[in-house]
């Protein structure tokens, strides 16, 4: 007599490959999103932390700390938008496997309804050859869910993978624990599963959180514009990260930062194109020669804003933006100087060359006016 159970075996174990544990309220994609919000909430304690130090002194070292805060911005606003988007893929993942257990299931229940209505024949060559025949059709049509489940999985293990920053510049003490929590609740679905073409999902999660962890931070040289001659000075400053809303833009550093709308992040692509163009009294042309507020007005030119061509008369659009809710494309004017903040704790600004430097509000005593936005 044939073996009934060893023929249906193989579909049991191609069921159990995909385990037990689907997601589910309180798995792995709720946790990070809740870990996403507490990000948030760090975000917005820190932005009006900022603002207050800012309000109560001001200065070279306080350029520093707003500096080291907002940098710290910026990574726990590109480490949230990562974590809800790696919940959602972790979400996809998880109706991929809940869907291919239930095509099994389909699958198993489908050969022992056969099994039962051949009971009768079993006994015949005929009836024996049924069974085998329906036991190697089912297989074959269990190790083409199993098939179709790797291949989405392979799709939400590119997703992941996309996730993944490179190497950061950027000091995250603060944000380490938060980081810990993504990597560990997503871990904690993934591996659940109990398959294996899960887990690059996994590693791909945990990557993405030690790499945000590391640190470093810096300072760089300013430059001073009075119009027809270049200083130099060192301070340094800040902005803040994501909010969400706007346009996302990935600077030469590899961060990614988010302009409050289509104009401005136009005019921070122009002015970052211009790097490099050599300091010229009245230039308009970058690649051969350009001043401060040259650089800005063609930068906001391209975006079709017209911005005053005095630097100190740029200050237009939203008066008196606060460090703390800095975003790229904002100005930082003074009474001869004129830069462009890009994002991730930076500016652009003319010199010679045209370079990313911090940013600041000092700049060789000149009086600062405030950041403006030109297109509020």
């Amino acid at each position: 007599m044939i073996d009934l159970s060893g023929l249906a075996q193989p579909l049991y174990d191609l069921l159990s490959s995909f385990g037990l544990n689907v997601a589910g309220t309180g798995g792995a994609s709720d946790g990070l999103r809740s870990t996403s919000v507490n990000l948030d909430q760090i975000y917005e304690m820190g932005r009006t932390g900022i603002n207050n130090v800012n309000q109560a002194w001001d200065g070279m070292a306080v350029d520093a700390t707003t500096s080291k805060a907002l940098r710290v911005q910026t990574s726990s606003a590109t480490l949230s938008d990562n974590g809800n988007e790696m919940a959602t893929v972790v979400d996809q993942a998880a109706a991929y496997v809940e869907t291919g257990q239930k095509d099994l299931d389909a699958i198993v229940n489908s050969f022992l309804t056969d099994v039962s209505a051949l009971s009768p024949t079993l006994a015949t060559p005929a009836g024996l050859a049924a069974v085998v025949t329906s036991a190697i059709d089912h297989i074959g049509q269990g190790l083409g869910v199993v098939g179709r489940v790797q291949d989405e999985l392979g799709t939400q293990t590119a997703a992941i993978q996309e996730l993944t920053p490179a190497p950061s510049s950027t000091s995250l003490a603060g944000v380490t624990s938060g980081a810990s929590t993504l990597a560990s609740t997503a871990s904690s679905l993934l591996s659940g599963s109990g398959s294996t073409v899960l887990s690059a999902v996994s590693s791909g999660v945990s990557s993405l959180m030690s790499t945000a962890a590391s640190a470093a931070t810096s300072t760089s040289t300013g430059t001073t514009d009075t119009g027809a001659s270049t200083t130099t000075g060192s301070s340094s400053g800040s902005d803040t990260g994501s909010t969400g809303t706007g346009v996302k833009i990935t600077l030469p550093d590899g961060s990614t930062v988010e302009a409050p709308n289509e104009e401005a992040a136009t005019a921070v692509r122009s002015a970052i194109s211009a790097v490099g163009t050599p300091y010229v009294w009245g230039g308009n042309t970058p690649g051969s020669g350009i001043d401060c507020s040259g650089l800005t007005k063609y930068a906001y030119g391209e975006a079709g804003v017209e911005l005053p061509r005095l630097a100190q008369e740029q200050h237009i659009g939203h008066p008196q933006v606060s460090p703390g809710d800095l975003m790229p494309g904002d100005l930082a004017v003074w009474d001869g100087h004129v830069a462009m903040v890009v994002g991730n704790g930076q500016l652009v600004e003319a010199g010679d060359p045209v370079s990313i430097s911090s940013i600041r509000t000092e700049n060789s005593g000149m009086e600062f006016y405030g950041f403006y936005r030109p297109t509020a």
